[in-house]
């Protein structure tokens, strides 16, 4: 076990741990954007940043990236910090500036409303976090979106903004996705689902007899396990 402090807090961490993870397990509470349990730690959103002291050094970094060290002195919110913080969020909401999630954020970090950069004109939601990415190549094992462009136009979508063949509909990207920037439609009926400009056909639960899953998501899941689709076409409520 490694000892350390955070915020002024005796906390006592497993050694490989990061200073993220030290601190959700002790209740205290440090903002991100692109953390997520079922994917390794990327530290692309910027917003966990934290002041560390370790002997003489100070230094601000990435809480989800940086490991916990005996003797470590961790502030969360110091105005070193949170400077560095209203930066990055700044910045986002330039990108950004239609994101609910970022606007929210800014506000309880004390920032204007009126923005301090230039607003992108294109309205794009995406914050280049890698979340969709990340979970449609690692989770799920698809990879049917990825990044385009460069620079300012650089966005997450499919291969040549055209419908993706690799998509099987599973809608993991639009849960993960912090900013709101992937759509996921579902009919009225619950019968077919609207995701990256495909339509997906939903199967019913041969139990309960409600739409659950995609049926293009049951056929690669069937493929990649053996199992019959008919065999997994059963909601989680009734298996």
């Amino acid at each position: 076990m490694v000892n350390l402090t955070i915020d002024n807090r005796k906390i006592e961490a497993e050694a490989g741990q990061t200073i993220m993870e030290a601190a959700r397990e002790n209740g205290i509470v440090i903002p991100t954007l692109c953390s997520h349990e079922s994917l390794e730690p990327s530290g692309a959103c910027r917003l966990c940043v934290v002041e560390v002291e370790h002997g003489k050094r100070t230094s601000v970094v990435t809480s989800c990236l940086y490991p916990v060290a005996e003797g470590l002195t961790v502030k969360t919110k110091s105005e070193r910090v949170m400077d560095v913080r209203r930066l990055v969020l700044q910045l986002l909401l330039a990108r950004c500036p239609e994101s609910q999630q970022l606007k929210e954020m800014a506000e309880d970090l004390g920032i204007e409303p009126e923005p301090r950069f230039t607003p992108d004109k294109d309205n794009s939601k995406c914050i280049l976090c890698r979340m969709c990415v990340r979970t449609c190549e690692k989770v799920v094992g698809v990879c049917a979106i990825g990044f385009s462009y460069r620079g300012a136009e650089k966005n997450v979508c499919t291969p040549f903004k055209e419908d993706s063949v690799s998509c099987i509909g599973c809608g993991a990207c639009a849960y993960v996705c912090p900013s709101g920037h992937i759509e996921m439609e579902t009919t009225e009926s619950g019968d077919a689902r609207t995701i990256w400009g495909r339509t997906f056909k939903m199967k019913t639960c041969k139990v309960c007899g409600r739409y659950f899953a995609p049926e293009d998501q049951l056929v690669y899941i069937s493929q990649k396990t053996g199992v019959p689709v008919e065999d997994l076409a059963v909601c989680t409520s009734c298996r």
